[in-house]
């Protein structure tokens, strides 16, 4: 499992390049040429060659609302010409019925769509600007699906493509060729759609997705399921929003939690106003947040709403921050924008929330949060409204760090056209984030870099933290302490090269995490007979360790705590040989000579005359 961040070193020598980007917010950088209409912007930025790719829609080209991309290189300098690529290769519809992008770890970039035709297609450009599958690209899902493309790529240069036909999700892996349709659909009668896809382990994928009756109001639910690369799945469908009935428009979006599971949030009225409610799943697909109505990010009331979000994960501690908007609920007139982090288990931390902005009955929107990459901080980008009348903005960024305290207050454009934000923003690399937007009022693609420190133009690369070495050798065993008449698991593990601040055990049938101090390779605890799995990660300043694998090769460990009945009649006897002895915040002593002690409650584990090991409390 990847939970670390890896910085590229050819991006280093990208940053010493003459830079494009300006460092003027009245500027700000030239991207393509567009008209004034267009819209639907995405960007990605690849993870390896540095590159940002820009999509967006227009009736530019004669067929239809078709899409338009767009390379840039590290130091902002487009590839592909003043106008980009235009997909011209089929007729789309006068609406837009969902255009995704995605850029693989080949270094292309793929761009999957529906068209009028009806069918599914995905088109791959490679960064020279040929097409890697023909410039009518590969059709997907066996001719089925044909609205609302999504998409997302694997780690082996492959996709993951999901399309819908407002009654059933298909769902297909493509590499050197296109794997089987995965058909999603419910028996009930209800409608399987508005997919989103999460990349798991192994290029395994989870498609979140809403289960729904007819009409504009209807009943609603979200459910979590996972399947492998050729077609299998490994993770049944899981329930994660238990039913509401709420506007079948609003949809959920999607975020990876960095260990293989993901969070989804969604805004819907449920018992009181509109709020945001966030669910999480595993790398398993287990739903870890015990409350299926989720967790709102504000504590509902009847004078506001709640809605807008956008989020972003904590590398370190996999939290999600979300940022998200407050507005009144009898004329929609004020915003304030406002963020929350919650955890995996459903735990909201800061209260009602952080207020970072407050334009009072003048509009603001285009809201983005993104963490910086080594987990020391993270940015929020939004358009700021100039009038309540007023269509034009400006673009301002703040950066804050990881305890919510604002670090610095950037302005990425001070020009005040009318300005069509992007959907999404491609997150930190190498220290460089990128917003872009479109000129409303008389076309043309702009964008502005800004650096995790507010600054623009150049960007100097960050130092990575030291290699964020795991424990290895991760070990365990349950016992019976007939002391206490509770079983208990013994566990130990061999540290890494370098020291860890803490060790992260995660107790998953608990749905619990446990700090374990760093100096410490071992941990006794107590539990109710039942399986426990058990993982564990070393946390370091800068970042947290892969899961600790056991002398199997497997990332967790399973033990079964057994109960009374199932422990032998000599479990009783005197032990008369000390293989450890732990003190009762689990921590192993360094000594087993009882004598050594000090006065106090230990655990003893060792052997009895008749060759059994048990555990005992003892008092000296």
């Amino acid at each position: 499992m990847k939970k670390l961040f890896t910085l590229i070193i050819a991006l280093v020598a990208f940053a010493t390049l003459q830079a494009q980007w300006v460092d003027n917010p009245a500027t700000n950088t030239f991207l393509a040429n567009t008209s004034a209409d267009a819209g639907e912007i995405y960007t990605v930025t690849n993870p390896i060659t540095g590159d940002t790719y820009m999509q967006w829609c227009s009736f530019v080209g004669g067929n239809g609302w078709s899409p338009t991309l767009q390379r840039l290189n590290f130091a902002g300098e487009p590839q592909w010409g003043p106008n980009g690529i235009h997909i011209s290769g089929h007729q789309f519809s006068s609406m837009s019925e969902g255009v995704a992008m995605t850029t693989t770890t080949d270094g292309g970039v793929v761009s999957c769509f529906s068209v009028y035709d009806g069918y599914t297609y995905a088109v791959k450009i490679n960064p020279d600007g040929t097409f890697a599958w023909g410039e009518q690209g590969v059709q997907l899902f066996g001719g089925l699906g044909f609205s609302r493309a999504e998409v997302i790529a694997t780690d082996d240069g492959g996709i993951w493509a999901l399309g819908c036909d407002y009654q059933n999700l298909y769902l297909q892996y493509l590499n050197q060729s296109a794997g089987p349709v995965i058909t999603i659909s419910d028996n009930t009668g209800l409608k399987c759609m508005f997919g989103q896809l999460t990349l798991g382990t192994d290029n395994k994928v989870f498609v979140t997705y809403e289960k729904l009756g007819n009409g504009m109001y209807t009943n609603k639910s979200i459910y979590v399921a996972g399947y492998n690369t050729d077609g299998t799945q490994f993770s049944p469908e899981t329930l994660l929003m238990s039913e509401q009935v709420f506007q079948s428009t609003y949809i959920h979006s999607a975020i990876s939690d960095g260990m293989g599971g993901g969070y989804i949030y969604i805004w819907h009225p449920a018992m009181y106003n509109f709020n945001v409610y966030v669910f999480h799943f595993d790398q398993n697909g287990n739903s870890t947040i015990p409350d299926t109505n989720g967790t709102p990010v504000h504590s509902p009331d009847n004078n506001n709403l709640y809605i807008s979000a956008y989020a972003t994960v904590d590398p370190i501690t996999h939290d999600i921050i979300l940022i998200y908007e407050q507005t009144d609920d009898a004329y929609q007139t004020q915003c304030k924008i406002y963020m929350n982090r919650i955890t995996s288990y459903g735990e909201r931390l800061w209260d009602n929330g952080i207020l970072i902005y407050d334009s009072g009955t003048i509009p603001c929107g285009g809201y983005r949060i993104d963490a910086f990459e080594y987990g020391d901080g993270f940015s929020v980008i939004y358009h700021k409204g100039l009038a309540q009348t007023s269509t034009q903005s400006t673009v301002e960024a703040k950066g804050f760090d990881m305890d919510h305290n604002e670090i610095w207050n950037t302005q990425l454009c001070s020009n005040t056209y009318n300005k069509t934000g992007d959907k999404n923003t491609p997150g930190f690399l190498a220290g460089q984030n990128i917003s872009v937007w479109i000129n409303a009022e008389t076309g043309g693609l702009y964008g502005q870099n800004i650096g995790q420190h507010g600054e623009m133009g150049e960007i100097t690369p960050p130092t990575p933290p030291d290699p964020c070495y795991p424990p290895t050798e991760f070990q365990g065993e349950a016992y019976y302490n007939e002391t206490t008449g509770n079983g208990a698991a013994v566990l130990s593990w061999t540290a890494p090269e370098t020291q860890p601040q803490h060790y992260n055990l995660y107790m998953e049938g608990l749905k619990e995490i446990i700090e374990i101090d760093g100096e410490y390779t071992s941990y006794y605890q107590e539990l109710e007979p039942g399986d426990y799995l058990f993982k564990l990660t070393a946390v370091y300043e800068n970042c947290e360790s892969d899961f600790a694998l056991t002398t199997n090769g497997e990332n967790y460990l399973l033990l079964t705590i057994p109960n009374y009945y199932s422990v032998i009649e000599n479990s009783y006897e005197t032990i008369v040989d000390v293989i450890e002895i732990y003190n009762l915040n689990g921590q192993r002593i360094s000594t087993t000579n009882i004598q050594d002690l000090n006065s106090g409650i230990y655990i003893i584990k060792g052997v009895t005359e008749n060759g059994q090991t048990v555990i005992k409390k003892i008092i000296k």
